[in-house]
């Protein structure tokens, strides 16, 4: 039984989960959820928006590969409900709960070639949709790094109002 390319995928996710719950706990909820003005003052998404969105995508992946559940978690993840530190922390923890589940599932590396129903009624590969996952969760904790860097250089003031 081989499990090289499962232990590798399962090391990227920890680290994925390990460098957001970094990134929440270093700073305040206020300074996570403030964004900055682009081009007509809208503003661009947070730091909290980007590290929920990042995961997000885990959890509507690994929710649709265990249970079936493919819905977005959009509803519960939006700032109102994840308002402080702790509520972030531990919605991150369910996130990688469901994620260590689902790859308990996977017992050898070749059952990462099974194929699963997604959404569209499409099949993909197992592989094809965790490696998705990982590069859209990366992509958007890349993204929140960006932003944090931009508020911390930027000296914008807590919850200033953009005009639409």
């Amino acid at each position: 039984m081989t499990r090289a390319i499962i232990e590798t995928l399962e090391r990227q996710f920890l680290q994925l989960h390990e460098r957001s719950c970094s990134l929440v706990s270093a700073h305040s909820p206020e300074v996570l959820y403030r964004s900055v003005p682009i081009a007509g003052n809208r503003p661009l998404y947070s730091t909290g928006d980007y590290l929920l969105r990042s995961a997000a995508a885990v959890e509507r992946t690994f929710g649709g590969i265990t249970a079936n559940l493919w819905d977005d978690p959009f509803e519960w993840t939006l700032p109102e409900n994840l308002s402080t530190t702790e509520r972030i922390l531990e919605y991150l923890s369910e996130v990688e709960a469901t994620r260590v589940r689902a790859f308990a599932r996977v017992s050898d590396d070749s059952d990462l070639l099974k194929e699963v129903l997604v959404p569209n009624g499409s099949t993909q590969t197992l592989v094809d949709l965790i490696c998705g996952a990982l590069v859209e969760a990366a992509n958007y904790q890349g993204r929140a790094v960006t932003m944090l860097s931009i508020i911390s250089q930027s000296g914008f003031p807590r919850n200033q109002a953009w005009s639409e």
